[in-house]
C-alpha cells in the first residue's frame, strides 16, 4: 500500500470509530482463539516428535480379539518377557521395554519413602530413544545392574546443588536395591507421554513372584522397537502370526492367533491413536477443539465481511469522486484489498496481544502449558493476515468498486447494497449465528454429559469411603498388609474396611477369564474377573439382585487354593455376566453352574459396581474371594466423622507398621477425578471457545444494529409523526435481527444434533440428546440477539420526529 491508501484507510477507521472497534475487535477475538486452539492442536499432534530419529521408533500394542465383549481392541503394553522371546526368533532385533514409569518405583530415604516416577529399561534402551544425556554414558551405565540415571529434576531434587555422580539411593521398584548414581539426562518435555524421572537396568531374570512376565495376554510393559525403514517394520509385523503361533500356545490354546496380535504403532501415533481406555476420545477431543478454532475465526470473517458491506455505502461518494478523477475499478479494488488487508494485519496484532494475555487462564481452565512460539506465530499470522484480509475484503472491495460515479453523485443518499445488499447480510447472519447457536447447543451438551459422568450411580456410595492402594506395594507384602487392615479396622470411626483387586479409578487390576459354554464357539464367554477379600462388599455394597454374598461359613466361596479350581468353585456374577451367560433373570442364575472344565457355581447377582473409565462399558464380570491374601490388594475403608482426622489416623497406622512404603491414600471422587479430567478440560475449552464466539456474534449484530438504525432514521421520524409508539418502533427494529436469528436454527440443529451424537458415542453411559437442549440454546440465542440489538433500537426509538426528519 501506498502512503495515500494508508491516510485514506486511517482517516476512515477515525473518521468510523464505532465501525474500527467492532470491526478490528471482532476479527481480534477470533484470531485470538484460532491461535489459543491451533497452539492446543499443535501441541496435542507433536508427541514424541521432540526424540531424534523418532520415525523409526514403533511401539508393541496387544491386540485381542474377543468379538462381542468390551475386551476386545488393542492395548498399549505387552506382558513383559515378550522382547526375550522374539530376540530368541529375530536375533539383531533392537529394541527395549519400559516397565513402570509414573509413580513406579520409591525411592527411600531414611525412614521415609516417596512415589517417584521409576521406570526399568534394557541395556539397549539408548539405541532405540537418543535422550540428550547432560552428565555420564547412558548406554553404558545400564549395562551395569547396580547404576541408576537420574533426570534433571531428580537430582536436583535428592542432591541439591552436590555432585550426584557416584553417590548411592536406595530404591524400590520389586524390592529396595541400591543404586549408583552414573548419568544425568534433560528433562522430558510436556510433549510426551513417556514418564520418567529415574531408570534403573532391567532385571535378568523375573522378580519373585511375577507370575505374568511370560504370560501371554497379559500387559505389563511397554515394548519399543527400532527399524531403519517403514518396510521392515512392515515385514517384522507378517512374521508375528507365525511368532505367536510357536510361543502362545500354551497360553492360549491351538490357535492363537485367533485371539491375539501383535500390530506395531508409530511412536509419535501413540498420543492420539485410541488405544486403551485412557486415550479414548483424545484424538477426536483435538479434532473438536481446532475445528472451533476455525469456525470461531470463520465468524469472525463473516462477522467483517457483514460490517464491511453495510458501511461500504459510506464510501460511495469517495469512490465515485475517485472514478470521475480517473481511478479505474481494477485500482479501487487494489486499493480496498489492501486496506482490508491492512485491517486484518492491525486486527492480528491485538488479537496476539489478546491471546498473550488470555493464554494464562486458559492454561489454568484447561490443565495447559501452552506458549506462544513467536518465531513461528508470527510469520504464520503475516500469512493469515494476507488470507483472511482478501477472502475477507474481495466481496466488499467489488461491491465499492462497483458503485456507478454518476448515480451516485446524482442521488441525494449513498446506496448500500439495495435488496440485494440486505438479503446477503441477512444471509451472513445466518450463517453466524448459526454457528454460534451449534456451539451454545454443543456447550450445553457437553457441561451436561461431563456432571451426568461425574455423578452417575457408579453401585456404591462415594461419600465416607477412602481408598488405600498404597497395599499393592511390593514393599509391604502379606505379613504387614494382614497388619495394617487389622490396624485399620481398631480405628475410631471405621465401619469396615474392605479389600480387592481393584478399586476406584483403576487402582489394581484386572483380569480376563473365558467361560466356556454350551453351544456357544469356542474358546467361550469372554468376561472380566475381579478377585475380592474380607468385607468387600460389605464395605462396597451393592446391590444384591439375587441369592447371595461372600462370606466365611461356606468353603467353595474361598478361592486361595486354585489346585482346587477344577473341582469348582463360588462366583458372583453382576447383572450384565448374568445375561451375557443366558439366564433371563438374577435369581434362575442362583444355584447353576458354568464354565465347563473349570466349574463355577453362582451364588450371587449384584447390580453394577463400576470402577474404570467413563467411557469404558459396564463389563461382564465374575468376581471371586481371597480369604488370605489378595493380589495387588486395594483397601477400602468405609468411616464416619470428619475425613482430615481419619486420613490422619490412617496415616499414624501406617507409618508404624511400614515407614518404608509410601502411603496414599483419598477419598473416592479424589481417585476417580483422573478418570474425568480430559472430558472436563474439553468442556471447559469448548465453553471458552464458545462463548467467545457469542462474543463475536454479539459484536457483528451490535455493527448492524447500529447501521440500520442510522440507514432507517428518515422512515423511523415518518412512522412517529403518523402515531407510532417508541415500542413499535422497537419491535421494529429488533424484528429484523430476531428473523434471521430465527432461521439460523435451521441450520443450528443438524450441525449441532450430529456432532455431539458423535462424542456422545465416546462414552458407555451417554446422555440422550433432549429437544430441551436445542430449544433453550435457540432461546438463548435470541435473548443474547435481543439485548445486543435493543440498545441501538431504544436510542433510535427517542429521537424527535423533525430530528429524524432531517436525518440523510
Amino acid at each position: 500500500m501506498n502512503r495515500f491508501a494508508l491516510l485514506t484507510l486511517y482517516r476512515s477507521l477515525t473518521r468510523h470509530k464505532m465501525h474500527a472497534v467492532l470491526n478490528i475487535g471482532g476479527l481480534a477475538v477470533g484470531i485470538a482463539v484460532f491461535l489459543v486452539l491451533g497452539l492446543y492442536v499443535r501441541f496435542e499432534t507433536s508427541y514424541e516428535k521432540w526424540l531424534p530419529r523418532h520415525a523409526g521408533i514403533y511401539r508393541m500394542l496387544t491386540e485381542l480379539h474377543l468379538p462381542g465383549t468390551a475386551f476386545n481392541g488393542a492395548y498399549p503394553d505387552t506382558m513383559t518377557g515378550m522382547l526375550e522371546q522374539m530376540r530368541q526368533d529375530f536375533p539383531g532385533l533392537v529394541g527395549t521395554r519400559i516397565r513402570g514409569g509414573r509413580k513406579g518405583g520409591s525411592v527411600l530415604r531414611g525412614d521415609t519413602a516417596t512415589k517417584e516416577d521409576v521406570a526399568q529399561v534394557d541395556a539397549a534402551f539408548f539405541r532405540v530413544f537418543d535422550l540428550p544425556m547432560v552428565r555420564g554414558d547412558g548406554a553404558q551405565a545400564l549395562a551395569d545392574p547396580t547404576a541408576a540415571l537420574l533426570s534433571r529434576s531428580a537430582a536436583r531434587k535428592f542432591f541439591g546443588s552436590s555432585d550426584p555422580i557416584g553417590q548411592t539411593m536406595t530404591i524400590a521398584v520389586d524390592a529396595p536395591a541400591t543404586y549408583r548414581v552414573a548419568g544425568i539426562f534433560d528433562d522430558l518435555p510436556a510433549n510426551s507421554d513417556l514418564r520418567f524421572s529415574i531408570l534403573l537396568p532391567m532385571p535378568r531374570t523375573p522378580p519373585a513372584g511375577d507370575w505374568m512376565w511370560y504370560k501371554w495376554g497379559t500387559a505389563s510393559a511397554a515394548t519399543f522397537l527400532r527399524f531403519a525403514t517403514p518396510a521392515q517394520a512392515r515385514a517384522f509385523e507378517r512374521a508375528m502370526p507365525a511368532f505367536i503361533q510357536r510361543h502362545a500356545g500354551m497360553d492360549l490354546g491351538p490357535r492363537p492367533t485367533d485371539v491375539i496380535s501383535l500390530p506395531l504403532m508409530p511412536i509419535a501415533d501413540g498420543h492420539l491413536r485410541p488405544v486403551g481406555p485412557e486415550s479414548a476420545g483424545r484424538s477426536l477431543t483435538v479434532a473438536t477443539l481446532g475445528i472451533v478454532g476455525v469456525l470461531t475465526l470463520l465468524i469472525a470473517i463473516v462477522n467483517y465481511v457483514n460490517l464491511a458491506t453495510a458501511r461500504a455505502g459510506l464510501r460511495a461518494r469517495e469512490v465515485a469522486m475517485r472514478k470521475v478523477l480517473g481511478a479505474d475499478r481494477a485500482t479501487l479494488v487494489r486499493q480496498f484489498l489492501g486496506e482490508a488487508v491492512a485491517t486484518v494485519a492491525v486486527a492480528a496484532l491485538v488479537g496476539l496481544m489478546i491471546a498473550e494475555l488470555g493464554l494464562p487462564y486458559v492454561n489454568a481452565a484447561g490443565g495447559l502449558a501452552l506458549t506462544i512460539p513467536y518465531a513461528l506465530v508470527v510469520p504464520a499470522l503475516a500469512v493469515l493476515a494476507l488470507l483472511v484480509g482478501v477472502a475477507a475484503g474481495f466481496y466488499p472491495a467489488l461491491l465499492l468498486s462497483r458503485f456507478p460515479a454518476a448515480a451516485v453523485l446524482a442521488s441525494a443518499r449513498a446506496p448500500g447494497g439495495g435488496r440485494a445488499g440486505a438479503r446477503l447480510r441477512e444471509a451472513l447472519v445466518v450463517v453466524q449465528f448459526g454457528l454460534v447457536t451449534a456451539f451454545i447447543i454443543g456447550t450445553i451438551v457437553l457441561v451436561v454429559q461431563v456432571a451426568h459422568v461425574r455423578n452417575a450411580d457408579l453401585g456404591f456410595r462415594r461419600d465416607g469411603l477412602l481408598m488405600v492402594p498404597s497395599l499393592a506395594d511390593k514393599g509391604v507384602g502379606p505379613e504387614r498388609t494382614r497388619a495394617l487392615l487389622a490396624a485399620f479396622r481398631t480405628l475410631p470411626g471405621v465401619a469396615s474396611v474392605g479389600v480387592g483387586g481393584a478399586g476406584p479409578g483403576g487402582d489394581g487390576g484386572a483380569n480376563v477369564d473365558v467361560v466356556e459354554m454350551p453351544g456357544r464357539p469356542a474358546p467361550g464367554l469372554s468376561v472380566m474377573t475381579l478377585v475380592t477379600g474380607p468385607d468387600f462388599f460389605r464395605t462396597y455394597a451393592p446391590t444384591l439382585l439375587a441369592g447371595r454374598l461372600f462370606d466365611d461359613a461356606h468353603r467353595a466361596d474361598d478361592s486361595t487354593d486354585w489346585q482346587r479350581w477344577p473341582k469348582g468353585r463360588n462366583v458372583v456374577l453382576n447383572a450384565k455376566a448374568a445375561v451375557a451367560l443366558g439366564f433371563r433373570t438374577p435369581a434362575e442364575a442362583i444355584g447353576k453352574t458354568v464354565g465347563g472344565s473349570m466349574p463355577r457355581t453362582i451364588v450371587g447377582v449384584i447390580d453394577r459396581l463400576r470402577f474404570f473409565s467413563p467411557r469404558t462399558p459396564d463389563e461382564a464380570t465374575y468376581y471371586v474371594y481371597y480369604r488370605e491374601f489378595v493380589p495387588t490388594p486395594v483397601a477400602a475403608i468405609r468411616f464416619t466423622g470428619d475425613r482430615r482426622t481419619m486420613t490422619d489416623a490412617i496415616g499414624r497406622a501406617w507409618r508404624r507398621i511400614a515407614p518404608d512404603v509410601p502411603l496414599i491414600v483419598e477419598s473416592a471422587d479424589r481417585r476417580l477425578a483422573p478418570l474425568h479430567e480430559a472430558d472436563e478440560r474439553a468442556a471447559r475449552l469448548f465453553a471458552i471457545g464458545s462463548g467467545l464466539a457469542v462474543f463475536i456474534g454479539c459484536i457483528g449484530l451490535c455493527g448492524l444494529a447500529s447501521f440500520n438504525a442510522a440507514r432507517r432514521m428518515h422512515e423511523i421520524g415518518i412512522r412517529k409523526t403518523l402515531g407510532a409508539s417508541a415500542a413499535d418502533i422497537v419491535r421494529l427494529l429488533v424484528g429484523q435481527f430476531l428473523r434471521p436469528v430465527l432461521i439460523a436454527n435451521l441450520l443450528a440443529w443438524p450441525i449441532a444434533y450430529a456432532a455431539m451424537r458423535l462424542w456422545l458415542a465416546g462414552f458407555a453411559d451417554p446422555i440422550a440428546l433432549s429437544p430441551l437442549y436445542f430449544v433453550a440454546a435457540s432461546l438463548l440465542a435470541l435473548v443474547i440477539a435481543t439485548l445486543t440489538v435493543i440498545g441501538q433500537s431504544l436510542r433510535a426509538s427517542r429521537a424527535a420526529p423533525a430530528r429524524a426528519l432531517r436525518h440523510d
